[in-house]
Parts: C-alpha cells; sequence; structure tokens
C-alpha cells in the first residue's frame, strides 16, 4: 500500500476528522487527531503533545473553518505518510487566509494520527 491513492485515502482519514472539528469549534476533537507527542506548529510558537493542539484551536474563532487540498504526498516507511496541502481557512468576520500545511501521520494503536503538523504563509 504504497501508491499515491493509497496515501491520500490515508491523509483524508485523519484530514477530514480533523476539518471536522475544525469545522465545529470541537479543539478536544482535533486534538484526538494528533499523537500524544505531537510537535504542533501553527501561526505561532510551536507545542508538543495534544493539551497544546486544544489549546491552540480552542483560541480560534467561532466560525472558521478549513478547506484542504492534497498537492503531495510520499511514504518515508510503511507506518508513515508525509502529505503537503493548500489549506484555506475561512472566517465569519474576516478575509479566508490561505496557507500551506505539512504533515506526517503516524499508523499508531488508535489508528493513523498526526505526528507533524506545520503551517506556512506563503507570499
Amino acid at each position: 500500500m504504497n501508491s499515491t491513492t493509497d496515501n491520500e485515502t490515508i491523509l483524508r482519514g485523519v484530514l477530514d476528522r480533523w476539518k471536522a472539528g475544525v469545522d465545529s469549534h470541537e479543539p478536544e476533537q482535533v486534538a484526538a487527531q494528533f499523537t500524544e507527542d505531537a510537535i504542533f506548529q501553527g501561526l505561532r510558537p510551536y507545542s508538543v503533545g495534544r493539551p497544546g493542539v486544544a489549546a491552540y484551536y480552542d483560541s480560534q474563532p467561532l466560525g472558521m473553518a478549513v478547506a484542504y487540498r492534497i498537492l503531495e504526498t510520499r511514504r518515508p516507511a510503511d507506518h508513515l505518510v508525509l502529505g503537503y496541502l493548500a489549506a484555506d481557512f475561512s472566517f465569519a468576520d474576516r478575509p479566508t487566509v490561505g496557507l500551506t500545511l505539512g504533515v506526517l501521520v503516524e499508523r499508531t494503536d488508535e489508528g493513523w494520527r498526526i505526528g507533524h503538523y506545520q503551517v506556512s504563509r506563503l507570499a
């Protein structure tokens, strides 16, 4: 299971649950999509672990939603999938913010989870 289609299926499984939590402003649901020791880099200083992820998304405004598109995938090992994405974060009261997102998802005892997340603004 190393094809681009398989990699995208794995990524979508995790990222669709992440998106559902972001869109419904459920920070604990978002954090549950990450490993216990995930490195998380949003648009402010990084954190390690689910509590930091939950705090980050809890601080986001109500009404924020995300749409993503997978641009590239790689399979560095059988239990890892690397994804590079375009992500548009929309808000009720301000313009949409387009970002790029790199994720490394890992197969864990809980299923596939995000072990590394890094977002960037590209000019």
